[in-house]
């Protein structure tokens, strides 16, 4: 049993500071149109791995197909040329006019690069383009050592924090 700290964030949308996002040459994010269930198994798997991700695991096909089909869930892709390097997955919440971050990562491989950095200012930028009022996400302890100070440097605020024991 291991004791975490678990933060809720948000972000109030609009910003007074306009976001700037600029993505080097040879970087693309692009939305997975295919709902392709494998690459949000193999990035939670895979990133999860050094983060105790472990929720979705025991998940057949079946139920990963039915997350990756939910109208309101976006999976976007982060691949310099062609290769992956990370994703971050969305939940729309369209009665609440708010996005829910519900996972992001990078390969371990490309870490350090600033990476997290950029896909969450797509994130931002996705929703201010959309007119959300409201970005959402909860991190915690086993996340990234960066994670929570890329929330905050951002201008997430925490609202909710708490102590649980988590099984690792």
């Amino acid at each position: 049993m291991k004791q975490v700290e678990r933060y809720f964030l948000e972000l109030k949308l609009p910003i007074e500071n306009k976001v700037v996002f600029n993505k080097p040459q040879n970087l693309k994010i692009t939305l997975d149109v295919d709902d392709d269930f494998k690459i949000n198994k193999f990035f939670y798997k895979i990133i999860g791995k050094d983060h105790y991700w472990k929720d979705r695991l025991i998940w057949t096909d079946k139920q990963w197909i039915n997350y990756v089909k939910n109208p309101n869930l976006e999976t976007w892709v982060l691949k310099y040329n062609d290769e992956l390097i990370g994703y971050y997955e969305k939940e729309n919440h369209i009665k609440d006019n708010e996005v829910e971050l519900i996972n992001m990562g990078i390969l371990k491989e490309y870490r350090g690069n600033k990476y997290g950095k950029l896909i969450l200012e797509h994130l931002i930028n996705d929703c201010l383009l959309k007119k959300y009022n409201r970005v959402w996400v909860h991190t915690c302890s086993l996340d990234h050592k960066y994670a929570l100070k890329n929330y905050l440097a951002r201008d997430f605020k925490i609202f909710k924090k708490e102590k649980i024991n988590y099984v690792a």
